[in-house]
């Protein structure tokens, strides 16, 4: 195997993929995009029939959801570098292939133990598939397809987001051949083989890093500290947070200590660590971090929570509470096209207004359901979520791209896999956190009561995150602006 910095791949990188055409390239890698993020928010559909038809408890029902989360973030930086090591085409297939029999095994389960394992493994063959897409686009796409290509893939990931609410709705109303919620699961194996199939015809063949092998202490304590965080965030609620719940957290952060100082200094001996920290040198890619995992801490918060308002404070079925979402998905795509135009006009002020419309939607929506409660009009909501989509679809693809434009080709699935890594892990924990927050305000009452209270606690919260975003579009404005003074 030759280095990534080769004469070969530096060429491709400055051309673009050769062979199959750049759309039918994304078209591949987007559909694996697209597929990882349906299957993070379908269940959230899907969890009241698979309450009643497996008897799966609160916890099971966190498992179901939570498992797939965490072991997607667990996993994600090892299969970036890995992609590195060995090939992003060969891993992208491998990972793609898993998913499609992971999803088969989800869909054929007959008990809550059967599915929780099942999704554990979906979770894990995602962590596979995931940074492949980035780290394709990012090591070999010539930087002017890249722009749009990152564009591409925070129109499709939004959408992914969106359609598991939609989607998932239907496919429950449909009761498709009597499956019932199997087939939210079902429905990705056939579209998995066709990809599988496709992926080595159509992907362009970079060449792998130059250094066999993997660092299996890194990889191990990378995985076991983000599950340790992870495990308790998701259970702790439903459990009462017991005290295994509190020495797990403290354990995950000791470990995860452990294993960065084991990285550095394996690292500084010229070893091949699963996550080099000079990576972290760069500004833009420090700063794109944080932002992106504020993002999708507020994101994934979000629509976990206002689906539980939807469906248990205003008692809209599956498909109406999906449907509510349609017009915040129809604005992410309006804005989320035009957004590298508004990027290249006007540079990182384009984000800090998208950032801003956004916040303006969570403010609408959090007012109206402090006044109005369980009466709140679903037309007002959607007018919020139409604003909170513009601003959406302005913000992320633009963010994602911002964040890897720096990163040199041979780092590009090591980069894609931590970036990744932390929307997924952000997003994981948002959820657990801000659905902490939301039961809190809940209460005791009746099932549904004191919802429209818990939401205006919870969109608080996503309401500072966004903030967060704000924040860090300045710090990057300010990066632009040095960068091109030095230049």
């Amino acid at each position: 195997m030759t280095d990534a910095a080769s004469p070969t791949t530096a060429r491709t990188t400055e051309t673009g993929p050769s062979g199959p055409s750049v759309a039918a390239v994304l078209a591949v890698l987007l559909t694996g995009t697209f597929i990882a993020q349906f299957d993070f928010f379908v269940v959230n559909v899907a969890a009241p029939t698979l309450e009643a038809d497996l008897g799966a408890g609160a916890t099971a029902l966190e498992l179901v959801v939570g498992g797939y989360a965490f072991a997607l973030a667990s996993g994600m930086i090892t299969g970036g570098r890995l992609g590195d090591l060995y090939g992003h085409r060969r891993l992208f297939t491998l990972g793609m292939a898993g998913f499609g029999l992971a999803s088969l095994l989800c869909g054929i389960a007959t008990s809550p133990g059967q599915l929780i394992a099942a999704r554990l493994f979906q979770g894990l063959t995602a962590a596979v598939l995931a940074p492949q897409v980035l780290a394709t686009i990012t090591a070999t796409f010539a930087p002017a397809q890249r722009a749009r290509a990152f564009a591409a893939y925070g129109v499709t990931a939004g959408i992914g987001s969106i359609a598991g609410q939609l989607l998932g709705g239907l496919l429950l109303d449909a009761d498709v051949a009597g499956l019932g919620w199997r087939v939210v699961f079902l429905v990705n194996v056939p579209l998995c083989a066709v990809v599988a199939l496709l992926a080595p015809r159509v992907l362009p063949k970079a060449q792998p890093g130059g250094r066999t092998g993997i660092d299996p202490v890194g990889a191990a304590g990378i995985s076991a500290a983000l599950a340790l965080l992870l495990v308790p965030l998701a259970l702790g609620h439903s459990s009462g947070w017991p005290l295994w719940t509190w020495l797990s957290l403290a354990g995950g952060l000791v470990l995860g200590a452990l294993t960065l100082w084991w990285e550095r200094a394996l690292g500084a001996r010229g070893g091949s660590p699963v996550l080099d920290l000079t990576l972290f040198h760069g500004s833009s890619f420090r700063a794109g971090l944080i932002a992106s995992a504020a993002f999708y801490i507020y994101f994934g918060s979000f629509i976990f929570t206002l689906t539980l308002l939807l469906q248990g404070g205003l008692a809209l079925s599956p498909v109406r509470a999906g449907l509510a979402f349609t017009p915040m998905g129809v604005a992410y795509m309006v804005t989320s096209m035009a957004g590298k135009r508004l990027t290249a006009r006007y540079g990182m002020n384009a984000l800090i207004a998208g950032a801003a419309v956004t916040a303006v939607g969570l403010l609408a929506l959090l007012l109206e359901v402090r006044s109005a409660g369980a009466d709140t009009e679903v037309a007002l909501i959607c007018g919020c979520l139409c604003l909170v989509g513009l601003g959406n679809g302005v913000v992320l693809p633009s963010l994602i791209g911002a964040a890897l434009l720096r990163v040199p080709p041979r780092q590009a699935g090591m980069a894609s896999g931590a970036l990744t890594t932390a929307q997924q892990f952000a997003s994981s924990a948002g959820i657990a956190a801000v659905g902490a927050v939301f039961f809190a305000v809940a209460g005791d009452r009746p099932p549904g009561a004191g919802y429209p209270d818990a939401m205006v606690a919870a969109s608080a919260v996503c309401l500072v995150m966004v903030l967060v975003v704000m924040g860090m579009m300045v710090v990057f404005r300010r990066i632009a602006a040095q960068e091109a003074g030095s230049s």
